[in-house]
């Protein structure tokens, strides 16, 4: 009876030490803090001190700042993000720690300080690091801080736990942002062909592609080690608050949980980014007899408003071929109504040739580049063959779609394109053509006439 009484007190006082611990983390461990420090130099300052190699800090020098990451969910690892300021920073540096768990030891909004004496400072692209050192084949880096060490050089105040206030910026702000600091960016969500997809490969970092609804885009960073990489990213629009960083030209966002990711909204409206017209066609072909070099093809938009080209095509099929001999991609060109797109092989020579340069100069060999005797398409976005000079399949020597050593202008009357080639709809000048062709060749700059309908 006597064991049995002890038992059942030994569970009850187990119960009530458990009772007593509100979540998982109770093996949090006490921290005193610091009042007694004082920073003597700022982030910009320190940035100046470093000289362009890495370097051992060997001053008294002590800095100031707010920790904004946080490897709870494992999507930071051995490292701390600190920015100078909790609300609009205008620096933020990187510690490179060897503590797990660090978030037990300086949470999100502490302010801390840093003894710099004995640490190692240096730069990996933009990004300003701390740390202990790393050497290589001789050469020394920043890397990470043991963790015995981590407590000489860390100190949190004894001031509350702020608020952070991340910078609230668009896509296209990205270049006025400081690196390293907590930003937030509304209406974001991830590009169609990626849903579906986890947070990230078990055991890699992985990149996704946020856009916003004017389609302009950043990088989500995961980590394959964080507590939900295997969750699935959310398909909705919304906000994202994470740590700017940035690889090469390409910006990314870490997130600290997946709750950093508020999306709540619909997804954005479909962008219409490929148009098709009729009224849009080839105009003029040139094979100058006494220059090749001054060769150019002239495409036409007879529409009262501009045409978006993007992905649009211009195919040439060199004489009897029935395959595709070179293309054009148009993309990124917007033709003004009732104006004319000049495409140019050799642009150098166009401009000494006819006083002004061609709307697009392209290489040799291209739809662009035809002595008189192939056939061309005008392709729109979704495939459709919106006009065609020549036959397909045809060489076009001594037939009525020669222009060798000519020109091909398109009669004025005609306002739109026409699959099918209509010999009507042109006028046609050649050395060796059909009869009713026009033998008559012609030179430049004086038969043509590129720019005007």
């Amino acid at each position: 009876m006597q064991i049995d009484r002890k038992i059942r007190w030994a569970f009850i006082l187990i119960t009530m030490m458990l009772s007593c611990v509100e979540n998982s983390d109770f093996d949090i461990p006490k921290q005193d803090c610091n009042s007694d420090l004082e920073a003597n130099i700022g982030f910009w300052e320190l940035d100046a001190y470093f000289k362009g190699e890495t370097i051992q800090v060997q001053e008294d020098l002590i800095i100031e700042g707010y920790v904004i990451s946080s490897d709870k969910d494992g999507n930071f690892y051995n490292v701390l993000f600190v920015q100078d300021k909790p609300v609009n920073p205008d620096f933020g540096i990187q510690l490179e720690i060897d503590l797990r768990e660090s978030h037990l030891f300086y949470e999100v909004g502490s302010k801390i300080f840093i003894k710099l004496k004995g640490l190692f400072l240096g730069k990996s692209k933009e990004t300003l690091k701390l740390g202990g050192t790393f050497s290589s084949f001789g050469n020394i880096s920043v890397g990470r801080l043991p963790s015995h060490k981590v407590g000489q050089h860390i100190f949190k105040t004894c001031d509350a736990i702020d608020a952070l206030r991340p910078t609230e910026v668009s896509i296209s702000e990205l270049d006025s942002i400081t690196l390293n600091t907590l930003i937030k960016i509304d209406s974001l969500e991830i590009v169609e062909e990626e849903l579906g997809n986890p947070f990230a490969v078990e055991g890699e970092d992985s990149e996704w592609r946020l856009k916003d609804c004017e389609e302009n885009e950043v990088l989500l960073l995961n980590s394959g080690f964080s507590d939900f990489y295997t969750e699935i990213l959310p398909s909705g629009n919304g906000s994202v608050t994470g740590v700017l960083q940035k690889d090469g030209k390409n910006y990314q966002l870490v997130i600290r949980n997946k709750e950093d990711m508020n999306f709540v909204n619909d997804r954005c409206p479909e962008i219409i980014t490929e148009f098709t017209s009729t009224q849009f066609f080839i105009s003029e072909l040139a094979d100058p007899n006494n220059n090749s070099g001054a060769r150019f093809v002239e495409l036409y938009n007879a529409a009262t408003e501009p045409l978006d080209l993007n992905k649009w095509t211009l195919r040439r099929y060199t004489n009897d071929k029935s395959e595709i001999s070179s293309s054009i991609d148009l993309s990124g060109f917007i033709v003004e109504a009732e104006r004319t797109l000049i495409i140019s092989p050799n642009a150098t020579e166009f401009e000494l040739v006819y006083g002004f340069p061609p709307d697009m100069g392209i290489s040799t060999n291209s739809p662009a580049d035809s002595n008189g005797d192939d056939n061309l398409e005008l392709v729109d976005p979704f495939g459709v063959v919106i006009d065609l000079f020549g036959v397909i399949g045809e060489d076009g020597s001594g037939t009525n779609h020669e222009f060798e050593d000519g020109r091909a202008v398109r009669r004025p009357e005609v306002i739109e394109g026409n699959p099918i080639f209509t010999f009507a709809e042109w006028t046609i000048f050649n050395d060796t053509g059909d009869s009713d062709t026009i033998k008559q060749p012609q030179n430049a700059p004086e038969d043509y006439t590129p720019g005007v309908r």
